[in-house]
């Protein structure tokens, strides 16, 4: 009958015709058979099982073999034995392997048919073993839940005793090497069908024996508690955790908080992975047992693991939020309602906490914008309410996170502890386009200059192939002395000192070259004490030539000229001096929104550059200000100058830079005004307000060399010579010594995309050094003072012509303390040449409609051209740049920053002058050599980055391979409770630009 049959399901005879005769096959199994006959009908039809060609052999070989083992029971039995049971299981039969899930299907049958004989306990005993065994070697899913539905009806298979605490750890560990890496839904199903069956069968041996649970979710927690960089546990393992009585929470919840064998980066890792486990489709009760973990946490005050939990998980919650209320709101339930209110209170609170990443809050505002937003009383209680808020004393938002540069083909920069401030400047110099070029163009080879360093940064900036440089080398290279690592410092300031560096380096780099002309230069890092002393040779010759300026003098550097008019005897004095960055003060009449901290120390280096304005009595003038009521230097500072020289306070500690406190005025300026009559003043407006005159009176009154005496003068500036890049500092950080109250002004301020910088050109001064002098005495003080300072006969060539300036960045810090808080950076890219034929003309328009304005006293119209040309300049590409993260931005969001998180305030702003030439180089960028307008890198450099990359897809590849190797491994040695938990290698961590906080800073979240 074997053979009629084999030949019968071979044969190209029809279907039907083939089914009709092997009905006839299988009602014969009812006729008597010897031995022989049989054993030849079971081999025949288990190997169509395991080895037929199509379906309908598979059929036959199951229809046959049911019918025949049915008759024919002790024949099948003396069959299906121990030993050809242990053949499939450990060997596989002829070309199937061991492993292919036909096999544990055949065995599964061939239970079922034998389950009355008493052989079958035998078999059950090998199974008992086996299985161990095959668990051990970590099946593929599909594999596990055939050996689960095995299982599960054959509860006699699994092992018993000691063995069954090992099985289900087993178990565990192959769940969390389980992964699925189709993307079409109906593989997805199926994957997470096959989990849920392995799953159930350990929910049905923890209920049938209770001692194999507690060891089972030690297993689990071992595995996502992992810190091995090789290793990633499944995220199926979470469809376990429905299977966890909830009455276990608070004691589990208790022995892992406290247990002292589990380390801080293993708890933390375990509970990152817990948040992942959200994400698996119809997870029960893994958010109760999160919330539960983090409460627990926070009862042993276990604060740290808390806040790198929520800084390594916020941005993964974030994106969700939008979506979340939007699908609340669908709902039109109370209940939703009322949940939505309690969700933006928890919002703002997060946002109040972590201000500085407005990329992120954006669309959730927006969202959320129907809803009440809370008082800044409500959001402190809020916090306040955690035990892991209530400790706070300090604002971290610095979140160190990658982005992939494909998106946005911008390299970020790693933040070292605190360092946001040097991140966030550097980002802007970057993406000044000229000073770019014209750095990466420097011939620098055998230097070890700081300008040589800035330009290893920026190479690699622009070519690395990692989502972010660590720039430790050029940290250390550029630190002001003073500022005290790893924690928070003025970007401004920073910004300063950089500048003045370069250029002080590079003019002793041209006295040691005209001296060793003969001689091949080696550079070395020179201090700043060496620097200036050296480079005060230079000094002492006036410049003549564009072509001696250094290149921060070229790129940044600008003249602003200062006259001072004594009121009694008319004599007036003068000076230009060299600047590289204009401080500007806020009118004091708009000093309403200022933000105040508590401190009982004194001013941070910081500090000096910062300026306190106060708005001044009912008693004084409207048109006079005392800037030693509001100055931050200290009163006896400003009273201590010598007699018969200029006051002190027109001498700039740094060279490059201008005085930026007593120097301020008070005029009556016409400041825009909100609704309801809150002032919004533009950069503009206080740029007006740095240029306005001065009435120099009281405690602040000048010396008169004519006069021999004190007396009251007016003070003027102006800007003679403009520079490249006009940088641009808002004052917005004081500190009142006599109240030991640190203050932030908050005002928002209105950002223009085109700026006209006012610039007076004469050639009547050109003759004058850089030196004081007294020689012009005038009587008449019936026509404007201004115009007295020059000879007659010299307006037309005085007249000021508005320069056109194009917006290139915006560093913005976020908090309310110089000493803490967070800074970020807006960039885009902007060259001189840039819409250069319509800006020069513009800038014609501009300048005629300014002065036929002034005479015929209408409105000035130049708001119209300028409108026109911010409309063209909107849909420009921006980029925000926060430490490792960038991400492309608009205008827009630049506009609105402040307006919509007000502790987000721009302080230091990078403006592009608007050539029709740019006549800073002789390099051609479009000479076919540059790459996208930057100049070729030199060999050094190239081979560095080259080689570096090389690295980096190297490390990418190791770590794919240990990835697929781990995932591949077929071990079955027993790994024991818990793995290698070192801790974490060191890196630029989260504290960011945190207020003054590592890791064991407490207070950083939100809830």
């Amino acid at each position: 009958m074997d053979k009629i049959l084999e030949g019968l399901v071979s044969s190209s005879h029809p279907l039907p015709l083939k089914r009709v005769i092997v009905r006839k096959v299988v009602e014969s199994a009812e006729h008597w058979l010897d031995k022989a006959q049989c054993e030849a009908m079971f081999d025949l039809t288990t190997r169509l099982i395991l080895e037929g060609q199509d379906p309908f052999q598979r059929q036959v070989g199951h229809q046959v073999l049911e019918a025949y083992a049915r008759y024919h029971r002790p024949e099948f039995e003396s069959f299906f034995n121990k030993t050809f049971v242990l053949s499939l299981l450990q060997q596989g039969y002829h070309s199937l392997d061991r492993k292919d899930v036909a096999i544990l299907d055949y065995i599964h049958n061939g239970l079922k048919l034998i389950m009355s004989c008493p052989s079958v306990l035998d078999l059950f005993s090998l199974l008992q073993v086996e299985v161990l065994r095959m668990v051990c070697e970590r099946p593929e899913p599909q594999l596990c839940a055939r050996l689960s539905d095995l299982l599960t009806d054959f509860v006699q298979c699994i092992p018993k005793g000691k063995l069954s605490i090992t099985f289900c750890q087993q178990l565990v560990r192959t769940i969390s090497h389980f992964q699925c890496v189709s993307t079409q839904e109906r593989e997805l199903r199926e994957y997470v069908s096959q989990v849920t069956k392995v799953s159930n069968l350990l929910q049905n041996i923890w209920k049938a024996e209770p001692a194999t649970l507690l060891p089972s979710l030690q297993e689990v927690f071992a595995s996502i508690s992992s810190t091995d960089a090789s290793f990633e546990p499944s995220v199926a393992l979470a469809s376990l955790v429905q299977h966890i009585p909830l009455q276990m929470i608070t004691v589990l919840i208790r022995s892992l908080t406290t247990d002292p064998n589990v380390k801080d980066a293993s708890m933390t890792q375990a509970l990152c992975r817990m948040i992942d486990w959200l994400s698996w489709p119809l997870a029960q009760h893994v958010d109760t047992w999160v919330i539960a973990l983090l409460k627990g946490l926070a009862a042993v005050q276990k604060f740290t693991i808390l806040i790198d939990v929520t800084l390594l998980k916020i941005e993964l919650i974030v994106p969700h939020v939008v979506n979340l209320v939007h699908s609340f709101k669908s709902d039109g339930l109370p209940s939703s309602t009322a949940f939505l209110v309690q969700l933006t209170e928890l919002i703002h609170c997060m946002m109040y906490h972590y201000s500085g990443f407005p990329d992120l809050y954006e669309p959730i505002l927006e969202a959320i914008k129907d809803f009440p937003k809370p008082s800044e009383e409500k959001i402190k209680l809020i916090l306040n309410q955690s035990a892991w808020t209530s400790q706070s004393n300090s604002l971290a938002s610095c979140l160190s996170r990658l982005s992939g540069k494909s998106e946005t083909g911008k390299t970020g920069l790693i933040n070292l502890g605190n360092t946001c401030y040097m991140n966030s400047v550097i980002q802007a110099l970057f993406m000044a386009t000229d000073f770019r070029r014209q750095v990466l163009s420097l011939n620098l080879n055998g230097c070890n200059s700081l300008m040589k360093k800035l330009q290893h940064l920026f190479a690699f900036l622009a070519h690395t192939q990692r989502e972010a440089y660590a720039p430790r080398i050029f940290f250390e290279a550029s630190r002001p002395p003073w500022f005290t690592p790893r924690s928070q410092q003025d970007c401004s300031e920073y910004l300063r000192f950089l500048l003045d560096r370069l250029h002080e380096e590079e003019k002793i780099l041209r006295v040691q070259s005209s001296y060793k002309t003969s001689e091949i230069l080696e550079c070395s890092e020179t201090s700043l004490q060496e620097v200036t002393s050296k480079a005060a040779v230079l000094t002492e010759t006036p410049r003549t030539s564009d072509g001696e300026k250094t290149l921060i003098e070229k790129m940044f550097g600008g003249k602003l000229r200062t006259h001072i008019c004594c009121l009694n005897c008319r004599s007036t004095s003068q000076k230009v001096e060299a600047f590289t960055d204009l401080s500007l003060a806020f009118c004091p009449s708009s000093l309403e929104n200022m933000s105040f901290q508590h401190t009982t120390s004194s001013s941070n280096a910081q500090d000096g550059g910062l300026m306190q304005a106060t708005v001044p009595s009912p008693s004084e003038e409207p048109v006079v200000y005392n800037p030693t009521t509001a100055a931050f230097i200290c009163d006896s500072v400003v009273n201590e100058r010598t007699i018969g020289s200029p006051p002190d306070e027109f001498y700039s500690s740094e060279n490059t830079s201008v005085p930026n406190e007593s120097n301020k005025i008070l005029v009556n300026k016409d400041v825009p005004q909100k609704p309801g009559g809150e002032t919004t003043p533009s950069v503009t407006d206080l740029l007006n307000y740095f240029l306005a005159p001065e009435i120099l009176t009281g405690d602040n009154q000048y010396y008169c060399g004519n006069c021999a005496s004190l007396q009251n003068a007016e003070k003027t500036m102006q800007i003679t010579e403009e520079p490249e890049y006009l940088i641009l500092t808002l004052l917005r950080f004081s500190y009142d010594q006599k109240y030991h109250v640190r203050r932030k002004i908050l005002d928002n301020v209105s950002l223009p995309l085109v700026l006209e910088l006012p610039v007076k050109r004469t050639t009547s001064f050109s003759s004058l050094s850089e030196s004081w002098s007294v020689d012009v005495d005038f009587t008449d003080i019936s026509e404007n003072l201004a115009k007295k300072l020059k000879p007659s006969g010299t307006d037309e060539a005085s007249c000021t012509k508005l320069v056109p300036y194009l917006l290139s960045s915006v560093v913005v810090h976020s908090g309310v303390s110089s000493e803490s808080g967070h800074y970020y950076s807006y960039a885009r890219n902007v060259t001189s040449t840039e819409s250069s034929y319509q800006m020069c003309h513009q800038s014609e328009a501009l300048a005629l409609a300014s002065s036929q304005s002034h005479l015929l006293g209408r409105e000035n119209p130049s708001a119209i051209i300028e409108q026109d040309l911010e409309n063209k300049e909107m849909s420009k590409e921006w980029f925000l740049f926060n430490d490792s993260r960038v991400t492309f931005t608009s205008f827009q969001s630049v506009q609105k920053i402040t307006s919509r998180f007000p502790k987000d305030t721009a302080y230091v702003l990078l403006y592009k002058k608007q050539n029709s030439t740019n006549g800073l180089s002789g390099n051609n960028p479009t000479s076919g050599l540059w790459i996208n307008g930057d100049p070729p890198l030199q060999k050094e450099l190239m081979d560095a980055i080259t080689k570096d990359n090389k690295l980096y897809l190297q490390e990418q590849e190791l770590n794919a391979r240990a990835r697929a190797l781990q995932a591949a491994s077929a071990s079955c040695s027993f790994r024991p409770n818990g793995f290698d938990d070192n801790d974490p290698p060191g890196s630029c961590g989260p504290t960011g630009g945190g207020g003054g906080g590592g890791f064991n800073t407490v207070g950083r979240l939100v809830f």
